[in-house]
Protein backbone atom coordinates (compact mmCIF):
# COMPACT_ATOMS: atom_id res chain seq x y z
CA UNK A 1 0.00 0.00 0.00
CA UNK A 2 1.40 3.41 -0.97
CA UNK A 3 1.71 6.24 1.51
CA UNK A 4 -1.11 8.09 -0.23
CA UNK A 5 -3.32 5.01 0.12
CA UNK A 6 -2.41 4.64 3.79
CA UNK A 7 -3.31 8.26 4.45
CA UNK A 8 -6.51 8.07 2.44
CA UNK A 9 -7.61 5.12 4.56
CA UNK A 10 -7.20 7.35 7.62
CA UNK A 11 -9.24 10.19 6.15
CA UNK A 12 -12.38 9.66 8.27
CA UNK A 13 -10.20 9.83 11.38
CA UNK A 14 -8.46 12.93 10.02
CA UNK A 15 -11.82 14.67 9.56
CA UNK A 16 -12.84 13.81 13.10
CA UNK A 17 -9.53 15.10 14.49
CA UNK A 18 -9.59 18.29 12.45
CA UNK A 19 -13.16 19.11 13.39
CA UNK A 20 -12.44 18.56 17.07
CA UNK A 21 -9.53 20.99 16.90
CA UNK A 22 -11.60 23.43 14.85
CA UNK A 23 -14.40 23.40 17.42
CA UNK A 24 -11.98 24.21 20.22
CA UNK A 25 -9.56 26.88 18.94
CA UNK A 26 -7.20 28.63 21.34
CA UNK A 27 -5.20 31.83 20.99
CA UNK A 28 -1.42 32.01 20.69
CA UNK A 29 0.45 30.76 23.77
CA UNK A 30 -2.83 29.68 25.38
CA UNK A 31 -3.26 26.39 23.50
CA UNK A 32 -3.58 24.36 26.69
CA UNK A 33 -6.43 22.05 25.71
CA UNK A 34 -5.07 21.71 22.16
CA UNK A 35 -1.73 20.64 23.58
CA UNK A 36 -3.41 18.09 25.86
CA UNK A 37 -5.35 16.72 22.90
CA UNK A 38 -2.19 16.35 20.79
CA UNK A 39 -0.37 14.72 23.69
CA UNK A 40 -3.18 12.20 24.18
CA UNK A 41 -3.20 11.37 20.48
CA UNK A 42 0.55 10.77 20.50
CA UNK A 43 0.31 8.66 23.66
CA UNK A 44 -2.39 6.53 22.05
CA UNK A 45 0.02 5.95 19.14
CA UNK A 46 2.83 4.99 21.50
CA UNK A 47 4.97 7.94 20.40
CA UNK A 48 7.45 9.42 22.87
CA UNK A 49 7.01 13.16 23.34
CA UNK A 50 7.57 16.00 25.74
CA UNK A 51 6.20 19.48 26.38
CA UNK A 52 8.21 22.57 25.52
CA UNK A 53 7.48 26.32 25.46
CA UNK A 54 4.51 25.68 27.81
CA UNK A 55 2.10 24.42 25.15
CA UNK A 56 4.44 23.11 22.44
CA UNK A 57 5.23 19.44 21.93
CA UNK A 58 8.29 17.67 20.56
CA UNK A 59 7.90 14.03 19.55
CA UNK A 60 10.30 11.45 18.12
CA UNK A 61 9.73 8.43 15.90
CA UNK A 62 12.51 6.02 14.92
CA UNK A 63 16.13 5.75 15.98
CA UNK A 64 19.60 6.29 14.58
CA UNK A 65 22.11 9.03 13.95
CA UNK A 66 20.17 10.91 11.28
CA UNK A 67 17.23 13.20 11.96
CA UNK A 68 14.65 15.13 9.93
CA UNK A 69 12.08 17.51 11.43
CA UNK A 70 8.45 18.17 10.50
CA UNK A 71 6.55 21.15 11.92
CA UNK A 72 2.91 22.19 12.39
CA UNK A 73 1.51 25.26 14.17
CA UNK A 74 -1.38 24.83 16.60
CA UNK A 75 -2.77 28.28 17.52
CA UNK A 76 -5.88 30.12 16.31
CA UNK A 77 -6.87 33.74 15.74
CA UNK A 78 -9.04 36.31 17.58
CA UNK A 79 -11.77 36.18 14.92
CA UNK A 80 -15.52 35.58 15.21
CA UNK A 81 -16.29 32.64 12.92
CA UNK A 82 -18.92 33.15 10.21
CA UNK A 83 -18.69 29.87 8.29
CA UNK A 84 -21.98 28.46 9.55
CA UNK A 85 -20.38 25.00 9.69
CA UNK A 86 -21.85 22.48 12.11
CA UNK A 87 -18.39 22.11 13.64
CA UNK A 88 -17.78 25.86 13.93
CA UNK A 89 -15.82 27.29 16.84
CA UNK A 90 -17.37 26.87 20.27
CA UNK A 91 -14.96 29.40 21.78
CA UNK A 92 -16.46 32.87 21.26
CA UNK A 93 -14.24 35.24 19.34
CA UNK A 94 -11.61 32.62 18.49
CA UNK A 95 -11.32 30.75 15.17
CA UNK A 96 -8.94 28.59 13.19
CA UNK A 97 -9.03 31.03 10.29
CA UNK A 98 -5.50 30.28 9.06
CA UNK A 99 -5.72 26.52 8.69
CA UNK A 100 -3.62 25.54 11.69
CA UNK A 101 -6.26 22.97 12.60
CA UNK A 102 -5.51 21.24 9.29
CA UNK A 103 -1.74 21.63 9.78
CA UNK A 104 -1.93 19.93 13.17
CA UNK A 105 -4.17 17.18 11.86
CA UNK A 106 -1.85 16.46 8.94
CA UNK A 107 1.17 16.15 11.22
CA UNK A 108 -0.74 13.88 13.61
CA UNK A 109 -1.76 11.71 10.66
CA UNK A 110 1.79 11.65 9.34
CA UNK A 111 2.89 10.58 12.82
CA UNK A 112 0.43 7.70 12.73
CA UNK A 113 1.74 6.44 9.38
CA UNK A 114 5.38 6.94 10.34
CA UNK A 115 4.87 5.08 13.61
CA UNK A 116 3.22 2.18 11.77
CA UNK A 117 6.31 1.99 9.54
CA UNK A 118 8.86 2.85 12.22
CA UNK A 119 10.96 -0.25 11.69
CA UNK A 120 11.75 0.85 8.13
CA UNK A 121 12.87 4.39 9.08
CA UNK A 122 16.57 5.03 8.59
CA UNK A 123 16.79 7.55 11.41
CA UNK A 124 14.65 9.81 13.59
CA UNK A 125 11.68 11.91 12.56
CA UNK A 126 11.23 14.82 14.96
CA UNK A 127 7.71 16.24 15.14
CA UNK A 128 7.30 19.86 16.25
CA UNK A 129 3.80 20.91 17.31
CA UNK A 130 4.41 24.62 17.74
CA UNK A 131 2.41 27.25 19.62
CA UNK A 132 2.11 30.95 18.94
CA UNK A 133 2.77 31.29 15.21
CA UNK A 134 0.30 34.17 14.99
CA UNK A 135 1.85 36.35 17.69
CA UNK A 136 5.23 38.00 18.11
CA UNK A 137 7.82 36.85 19.16
CA UNK A 138 6.58 33.65 17.52
CA UNK A 139 6.47 30.23 19.09
CA UNK A 140 9.22 28.99 16.78
CA UNK A 141 11.78 31.32 18.37
CA UNK A 142 10.82 30.10 21.86
CA UNK A 143 10.86 26.44 20.83
CA UNK A 144 14.36 26.91 19.41
CA UNK A 145 15.60 28.79 22.49
CA UNK A 146 14.35 25.97 24.71
CA UNK A 147 16.14 23.26 22.73
CA UNK A 148 13.56 21.90 20.29
CA UNK A 149 16.27 21.47 17.65
CA UNK A 150 18.62 19.57 19.95
CA UNK A 151 18.95 15.93 21.04
CA UNK A 152 18.93 15.09 18.19
CA UNK A 153 19.62 18.00 15.86
CA UNK A 154 17.75 17.71 12.54
CA UNK A 155 19.67 17.89 9.29
CA UNK A 156 16.68 19.47 7.54
CA UNK A 157 13.15 20.64 8.33
CA UNK A 158 9.94 20.58 6.29
CA UNK A 159 6.66 22.43 6.80
CA UNK A 160 3.57 23.46 4.87
CA UNK A 161 0.68 25.91 4.84
CA UNK A 162 -2.80 25.55 3.43
CA UNK A 163 -3.32 27.85 0.42
CA UNK A 164 -6.85 29.13 -0.38
CA UNK A 165 -5.70 30.43 -3.76
CA UNK A 166 -4.95 26.93 -5.10
CA UNK A 167 -7.31 24.00 -5.65
CA UNK A 168 -6.93 21.15 -3.20
CA UNK A 169 -4.63 18.37 -4.38
CA UNK A 170 -2.09 20.86 -5.69
CA UNK A 171 1.20 21.87 -4.10
CA UNK A 172 3.60 24.72 -4.90
CA UNK A 173 7.25 25.42 -4.10
CA UNK A 174 9.74 28.25 -4.38
CA UNK A 175 13.45 28.38 -3.57
CA UNK A 176 14.97 31.40 -1.86
CA UNK A 177 12.84 34.17 -0.32
CA UNK A 178 9.25 33.00 0.00
CA UNK A 179 7.62 35.10 2.72
CA UNK A 180 8.68 38.43 4.16
CA UNK A 181 9.92 39.64 7.50
CA UNK A 182 7.23 41.34 9.58
CA UNK A 183 7.75 44.15 12.08
CA UNK A 184 5.00 45.96 13.97
CA UNK A 185 5.16 49.77 14.02
CA UNK A 186 3.64 51.96 16.73
CA UNK A 187 3.84 55.77 16.53
CA UNK A 188 3.02 58.32 19.20
CA UNK A 189 2.80 61.98 18.12
CA UNK A 190 2.48 64.45 20.97
CA UNK A 191 1.35 68.00 20.28
CA UNK A 192 -0.48 70.59 22.35
CA UNK A 193 -4.26 70.67 22.43
CA UNK A 194 -6.25 73.79 21.65
CA UNK A 195 -9.69 75.00 20.60
CA UNK A 196 -10.25 74.25 16.92
CA UNK A 197 -11.16 77.89 16.36
CA UNK A 198 -7.76 78.94 17.70
CA UNK A 199 -5.29 76.53 16.08
CA UNK A 200 -2.44 79.02 16.54
CA UNK A 201 -2.53 78.37 20.27
CA UNK A 202 -1.76 74.67 19.88
CA UNK A 203 0.55 72.25 18.12
CA UNK A 204 -1.59 70.03 15.92
CA UNK A 205 -0.56 66.33 16.07
CA UNK A 206 -3.20 65.48 13.45
CA UNK A 207 -1.50 67.73 10.93
CA UNK A 208 1.85 66.19 11.81
CA UNK A 209 0.43 62.67 11.52
CA UNK A 210 -1.22 63.17 8.13
CA UNK A 211 1.98 64.68 6.72
CA UNK A 212 4.08 61.94 8.27
CA UNK A 213 1.99 59.28 6.51
CA UNK A 214 2.85 60.86 3.18
CA UNK A 215 6.46 61.59 4.07
CA UNK A 216 7.32 58.06 5.19
CA UNK A 217 6.41 56.64 1.79
CA UNK A 218 9.84 57.90 0.75
CA UNK A 219 11.21 54.91 2.64
CA UNK A 220 9.89 52.65 -0.10
CA UNK A 221 9.98 54.94 -3.13
CA UNK A 222 13.36 56.67 -2.66
CA UNK A 223 15.32 54.78 0.00
CA UNK A 224 15.02 51.19 -1.25
CA UNK A 225 16.66 49.49 -4.17
CA UNK A 226 13.66 48.97 -6.48
CA UNK A 227 14.90 45.44 -7.17
CA UNK A 228 14.41 44.53 -3.48
CA UNK A 229 10.81 43.76 -2.43
CA UNK A 230 9.69 45.81 0.55
CA UNK A 231 6.59 47.51 1.89
CA UNK A 232 5.68 49.86 4.73
CA UNK A 233 1.96 50.31 5.36
CA UNK A 234 0.28 52.51 7.97
CA UNK A 235 -2.96 50.80 8.93
CA UNK A 236 -4.37 52.77 11.86
CA UNK A 237 -4.62 56.42 12.95
CA UNK A 238 -6.37 57.48 16.16
CA UNK A 239 -6.60 60.95 17.65
CA UNK A 240 -9.20 63.39 18.87
CA UNK A 241 -12.74 62.99 20.10
CA UNK A 242 -14.67 66.15 19.15
CA UNK A 243 -15.25 68.47 16.22
CA UNK A 244 -13.95 71.55 18.00
CA UNK A 245 -10.85 70.32 19.85
CA UNK A 246 -7.32 69.82 18.58
CA UNK A 247 -6.06 66.80 20.54
CA UNK A 248 -2.82 66.46 22.44
CA UNK A 249 -1.88 63.07 20.99
CA UNK A 250 -2.29 61.00 17.84
CA UNK A 251 -1.34 57.31 17.66
CA UNK A 252 -0.64 55.32 14.52
CA UNK A 253 0.10 51.69 13.73
CA UNK A 254 1.55 49.89 10.75
CA UNK A 255 3.74 47.14 9.43
CA UNK A 256 7.13 46.84 7.72
CA UNK A 257 7.79 43.90 5.39
CA UNK A 258 10.94 42.91 3.53
CA UNK A 259 12.86 40.04 1.95
CA UNK A 260 16.21 41.76 2.58
CA UNK A 261 17.74 41.75 6.08
CA UNK A 262 19.96 44.81 5.53
CA UNK A 263 17.22 47.00 4.06
CA UNK A 264 15.02 45.98 6.98
CA UNK A 265 17.60 47.23 9.47
CA UNK A 266 18.20 50.42 7.46
CA UNK A 267 14.44 50.99 7.45
CA UNK A 268 14.31 50.84 11.25
CA UNK A 269 16.84 53.68 11.44
CA UNK A 270 15.04 55.71 8.76
CA UNK A 271 11.66 55.40 10.48
CA UNK A 272 13.04 56.47 13.85
CA UNK A 273 14.95 59.46 12.48
CA UNK A 274 12.30 60.70 10.07
CA UNK A 275 9.48 60.36 12.60
CA UNK A 276 11.38 62.56 15.04
CA UNK A 277 12.52 65.12 12.47
CA UNK A 278 9.25 65.47 10.55
CA UNK A 279 7.08 65.85 13.64
CA UNK A 280 9.47 68.49 14.95
CA UNK A 281 8.66 70.61 11.88
CA UNK A 282 5.12 70.87 13.28
CA UNK A 283 6.32 71.58 16.80
CA UNK A 284 5.35 68.07 17.88
CA UNK A 285 7.26 65.21 19.44
CA UNK A 286 7.18 62.05 17.35
CA UNK A 287 8.40 58.66 18.51
CA UNK A 288 8.07 55.15 17.10
CA UNK A 289 8.25 51.75 18.76
CA UNK A 290 9.34 48.98 16.41
CA UNK A 291 8.41 45.51 17.58
CA UNK A 292 10.85 43.42 15.62
CA UNK A 293 9.04 40.35 14.41
CA UNK A 294 9.78 37.40 12.14
CA UNK A 295 12.73 37.34 9.75
CA UNK A 296 12.19 36.55 6.05
CA UNK A 297 11.35 32.94 5.27
CA UNK A 298 14.09 31.77 2.89
CA UNK A 299 13.85 28.26 1.51
CA UNK A 300 17.03 26.30 0.83
CA UNK A 301 17.34 25.55 -2.89
CA UNK A 302 18.54 22.00 -2.30
CA UNK A 303 15.72 21.29 0.16
CA UNK A 304 13.17 22.62 -2.31
CA UNK A 305 14.57 20.52 -5.16
CA UNK A 306 14.37 17.46 -2.95
CA UNK A 307 10.81 18.14 -1.79
CA UNK A 308 9.65 18.74 -5.37
CA UNK A 309 11.19 15.42 -6.41
CA UNK A 310 9.38 13.72 -3.56
CA UNK A 311 6.10 15.38 -4.52
CA UNK A 312 6.54 14.00 -8.04
CA UNK A 313 6.56 10.48 -6.57
CA UNK A 314 3.24 11.14 -4.80
CA UNK A 315 1.33 13.42 -7.21
CA UNK A 316 0.85 13.92 -10.93
CA UNK A 317 3.24 16.48 -12.37
CA UNK A 318 0.25 18.68 -13.24
CA UNK A 319 -0.42 19.11 -9.51
CA UNK A 320 3.03 20.61 -8.80
CA UNK A 321 3.74 24.27 -9.53
CA UNK A 322 5.84 27.28 -8.60
CA UNK A 323 4.72 29.52 -5.74
CA UNK A 324 4.84 33.26 -6.20
CA UNK A 325 6.52 34.82 -3.12
CA UNK A 326 4.21 36.88 -0.92
CA UNK A 327 4.75 39.65 1.62
CA UNK A 328 2.99 37.53 4.23
CA UNK A 329 5.02 36.38 7.23
CA UNK A 330 5.51 33.02 8.95
CA UNK A 331 7.61 32.18 11.98
CA UNK A 332 8.78 28.98 10.28
CA UNK A 333 11.40 31.48 9.11
CA UNK A 334 13.24 31.06 12.43
CA UNK A 335 13.91 27.40 11.59
CA UNK A 336 15.29 28.38 8.20
CA UNK A 337 18.02 30.35 9.98
CA UNK A 338 19.32 27.17 11.60
CA UNK A 339 19.24 24.51 8.90
CA UNK A 340 18.22 23.77 5.31
CA UNK A 341 14.45 24.06 5.10
CA UNK A 342 11.56 23.77 2.70
CA UNK A 343 8.16 25.29 3.37
CA UNK A 344 5.56 24.63 0.69
CA UNK A 345 1.98 25.72 0.02
CA UNK A 346 -0.79 23.16 -0.10
CA UNK A 347 -3.89 23.88 -2.17
CA UNK A 348 -7.02 24.13 -0.05
CA UNK A 349 -9.72 25.59 -2.28
CA UNK A 350 -12.75 23.35 -2.94
CA UNK A 351 -12.87 22.23 -6.57
CA UNK A 352 -16.33 23.71 -7.07
CA UNK A 353 -15.17 27.23 -6.21
CA UNK A 354 -13.21 29.62 -8.40
CA UNK A 355 -12.34 31.68 -5.34
CA UNK A 356 -12.81 31.27 -1.61
CA UNK A 357 -12.44 33.49 1.47
CA UNK A 358 -8.76 33.90 2.20
CA UNK A 359 -6.54 33.42 5.22
CA UNK A 360 -7.65 35.26 8.38
CA UNK A 361 -11.16 35.64 6.98
CA UNK A 362 -14.10 34.72 9.29
CA UNK A 363 -15.54 32.57 6.46
CA UNK A 364 -12.32 30.66 5.75
CA UNK A 365 -13.22 26.99 5.14
CA UNK A 366 -10.66 24.90 3.24
CA UNK A 367 -11.43 21.57 1.58
CA UNK A 368 -10.73 18.79 4.08
CA UNK A 369 -9.56 16.37 1.39
CA UNK A 370 -6.51 18.62 0.98
CA UNK A 371 -5.21 17.04 4.17
CA UNK A 372 -4.69 13.71 2.39
CA UNK A 373 -2.11 15.23 0.07
CA UNK A 374 -0.44 17.21 2.85
CA UNK A 375 -0.07 14.31 5.26
CA UNK A 376 1.29 12.05 2.51
CA UNK A 377 3.89 14.66 1.54
CA UNK A 378 5.05 14.98 5.16
CA UNK A 379 5.49 11.23 5.44
CA UNK A 380 7.30 10.89 2.14
CA UNK A 381 9.67 13.85 2.57
CA UNK A 382 10.77 12.54 5.96
CA UNK A 383 11.05 8.90 4.88
CA UNK A 384 12.79 9.52 1.57
CA UNK A 385 15.20 12.00 3.12
CA UNK A 386 16.30 9.50 5.75
CA UNK A 387 16.77 6.90 3.01
CA UNK A 388 19.18 9.16 1.10
CA UNK A 389 22.77 7.96 1.10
Amino acid sequence: MTTLEQVRALFPQMVETRRHIHRHPELSFHEFETSKFISQQLSDMGIEHSTIATTGIVAHIGSGSRCVALRADIDALPIVEETGLEYASQNPGVMHACGHDTHTTMLLTAARVLKANESSLNGVVKLLFQPGEEKTPGGASIMIEQGALQNPTPEIIFGQHIDPDATFGNVSFVAGPMLASADELYWTIKGFGAHAAQPHKGKDPIMAATGLVQHLQNLVTKNRNPLLPGVMTITSIHGGSATNIIPDVVEMKGTLRSFDAQWRKDAWTYLEEQTRLYCALHGCEGTIEIHKGYPPLVNDAGAVDFAREVAATVLDASKISDFEPKMWAEDFSFYTEHMPACFWMLGGRPAALETMPGLHNPRFAPEEEAMITGAALLVETATQYLNKV
